[in-house]
C-alpha cells in the first residue's frame, strides 16, 4: 500500500475553494488534464455514489465514484473505478480548513493505492505532480482570475495526460432509478444453446457483505451446459449461467474487508451468474490476482486448474510410475491433466477424436495418444501396458467412454467419472466391478471448493504449477458475450481444443 499526501495554501476564502472542489463534475473547469466530464445516469454531482466519467486531453477515459461529501467538514472522498493505469484500490480524499491568520485556505489532498512494484515510483510521481500539484496550481489560478495553464515544473514537459497510454473509449454502465444496468446472458427456460439470450438486467449497489465485480473475461465450461439444460439444478430460470470469471472490484459494500475498489480478482465457484458485464457477490471465494498473470489466462483456466488439482491429488493421488488414462485430452481440463500428471511421474495415455488433436496432446507430453474414432481405446491401453491396464482413468466424456474405461483399468483400478459430455452413463450392475476390485468416483466440484479452507490449497497448488511452468495455458478461443450460444454449440460439438472464454 502506498500513501500519497500533498497540501498547499490557497489565497482565497475557504468557502470559495470549497465551492469549486465540492462539484464532483467540475474538475474539467480547472484541472489541465481534463477535457470533458459528465455524471452518469443524471445523478446530482454531490450525490453519494455518483459516478463521473471523464476524458483526458489525450483521449484516455476514466471513471471515479463519490464515496463521501461533508459541507460541514469541507471534505470529500472518492475512488477510482476504471483507469488505463494500474492504480489498484485507489481511494482519495480532499480536506479544506480555513487558515486562522488571514483569509486563506489550507488544502490537503491524499490517497492510498496498490501500485505494481516495478512502477511504484512512476505512479507516485504521477499522482503527486501530475494530479495533485497540477490541481493546486490550477485552482489557485482560477480563484485569482488568471487563466489556467499547464502544470509547471517537472510536469510542464510531460503533463499528466501524456503519461497515460491511449485506450479504447469506455462504455459506462447504464443507470436508472433501480441502479446500474448491465448486459447479461439470460436463460428463461432450460434447453439448447438457443436459450442463451442477451438481455439487460438491473444491478443494485452491493449490499452488506458483497462486492461488485466488473468482468473482463468469463470462462465457458461444461458445467455451464449442464446448468443450461437443467441437468444440474444450480440455475433456476430465469437466471444467468456461468461460474468462472476474472475482472476488477468496482464497488465494495458495507462490512467487507480484504478487498478494495480496483483490486484484480477472479473466481470459479457458485452461485452461477458469471455470464454478464457486472455482478454482485460475496467475496469469500474470490482470488486476488498478481501482476504476473493476465485476466484472460485466469478466466480460461482457474476452474479447470482447480478441477485438475483435486482430481490428481485428492480424488486419486497420482504417484510416480502410475499409468493414467485421460479422455478428451485436448480439451480444457484434459490438457492440464496431461501436463500435470506427467510432471507427477505418471505414464500418460491420452485419447482424442482426431489427428489434429493428437498432435496437440503429443506436444503437451502425453506418452501415448489414441485416436478413439478409429481404434478401440480399451484394447490399445491393454496393449500398451502389456495387459496390466491403467491405474486410473479420468473420464469427462460419459456415455461413449464409460464402459471402455472400465475395460481399460487394471486390478484395483480407479475410474474417476467427472463429466458426461456425450450423455449420462446409464445404469450399471456394480457386481461386475468386483472382477477387478474397481473403484468408481463421481466427484462434485463444490464439495472440494465450497469454503476458503478447502479452496485455498487448490488455488496455491494451481498458481504454483503455473509459475513453475509445470502447466502452460494455451490461448483460449474468444467469443463476445452476445455469442455465448455459439460458444456452447462449439463446445458440445467438440469443435474446440483448450479453453473458451467470453469477452465481457
Amino acid at each position: 500500500m502506498v500513501k500519497v499526501c500533498q497540501s498547499t495554501i490557497i489565497n482565497a476564502p475557504v468557502q470559495d475553494v470549497w465551492s469549486v472542489l465540492r462539484d464532483f463534475n467540475g474538475h474539467e473547469r480547472w484541472h489541465p488534464a481534463i477535457s470533458f466530464s459528465e455524471i452518469e445516469g443524471g445523478d446530482a454531482a454531490d450525490a453519494i455514489g455518483a459516478v463521473r466519467h471523464f476524458r483526458l486531453t489525450d483521449g484516455s477515459e476514466l471513471r471515479e465514484q463519490l464515496l463521501a461529501l461533508s459541507d460541514k467538514d469541507r471534505r470529500l472522498s472518492y475512488c477510482l473505478l476504471e483507469a488505463p493505469l494500474p492504480l489498484m484500490g485507489y481511494v482519495a480524499s480532499i480536506r479544506l480548513k480555513p487558515v486562522t491568520d488571514g483569509n486563506t485556505t489550507f488544502w490537503e489532498w491524499s490517497s492510498e493505492f496498490h501500485p505494481p512494484a516495478h512502477r511504484r515510483d512512476e505512479l507516485v510521481k504521477l499522482v503527486t505532480e501530475g494530479i495533485y500539484q497540477a490541481g493546486f496550481e490550477s485552482v489557485r489560478r482560477l480563484l485569482n482570475g488568471r487563466p489556467v495553464a499547464e502544470p509547471t515544473g517537472a510536469t510542464s514537459k510531460q503533463p499528466v495526460a501524456r503519461l497515460i497510454p491511449e485506450r479504447p473509449q469506455l462504455e459506462p454502465p447504464r443507470t436508472s432509478a433501480q441502479g446500474t444496468r448491465a448486459k447479461a446472458i439470460l436463460v428463461e427456460r432450460h434447453g439448447g444453446p438457443e436459450v442463451l439470450q442477451l438481455a439487460e438486467i438491473a444491478l443494485a449497489p452491493p449490499s452488506r457483505g458483497e462486492v461488485q465485480i466488473r468482468h473482463t473475461f468469463i470462462g465457458v465450461n461444461f458445467i455451464d451446459v449442464y446448468c443450461r439444460t437443467g441437468y444440474f439444478d444450480l440455475l433456476q430460470p430465469p437466471g444467468v449461467p456461468g461460474m468462472e470469471a476474472a475482472g476488477v472490484i468496482a464497488a465494495v459494500g458495507p462490512e467487507v474487508s480484504g478487498f478494495s475498489v480496483g483490486d484484480r480478482i477472479a473466481y470459479a465457484c457458485p452461485p452461477v451468474g458469471a455470464y454478464c458485464e457486472r455482478r454482485n457477490m460475496a467475496p469469500d471465494l474470490l482470488v486476488h490476482l498478481t501482476d504476473g498473470v493476465s485476466d484472460l489466462t485466469v478466466a480460461a483456466s482457474l476452474l479447470k486448474g482447480i478441477t485438475a488439482s483435486f482430481l490428481l491429488h485428492d480424488v486419486y493421488s497420482v504417484k510416480p510410475g502410475a499409468v493414467v488414462l485421460i479422455h478428451a485430452a485436448a480439451g480444457g481440463v484434459g490438457q492440464l491433466l496431461v501436463q500435470w500428471a506427467r510432471h507427477l511421474g505418471a505414464t500418460v495415455i491420452a485419447t482424442v477424436s482426431s489427428d489434429d488433436k493428437a498432435r496437440i496432446v503429443e506436444r503437451l507430453g502425453a506418452h501415448h495418444v489414441i485416436v478413439y474414432s478409429r481404434e478401440n481405446f480399451a484394447e490399445a491401453v491393454m496393449r500398451l501396458t502389456e495387459g496390466k491396464g491403467a491405474d486410473v482413468a479420468y473420464d469427462a466424456v460419459g456415455n461413449d467412454t464409460f464402459g471402455g474405461s472400465l475395460a481399460a483399468l487394471g486390478v484395483r483400478g480407479h475410474l474417476v467419472s467427472f463429466g458426461q459430455a456425450s450423455g449420462p452413463v446409464g445404469n450399471w450392475d456394480i457386481g461386475g466391478f468386483s472382477s477387478k476390485s474397481i473403484t468408481i468416483s463421481r466427484p462434485n466440484y463444490a464439495h472440494y471448493t465450497d469454503s476458503p479452507e478447502k479452496l485455498g490449497p487448490h488455488i496455491n497448488r494451481f498458481f504454483a504449477a503455473l509459475r513453475q511452468g509445470v502447466i502452460k495455458i494455451g490461448a483460449p478461443r474468444q467469443y463476445d458475450l452476445a455469442r455465448a450460444a455459439d460458444a456452447h454449440r462449439d463446445l458440445e460439438a467438440r469443435r474446440t481444443t483448450g479453453a473458451l472464454v467470453l469477452k465481457a
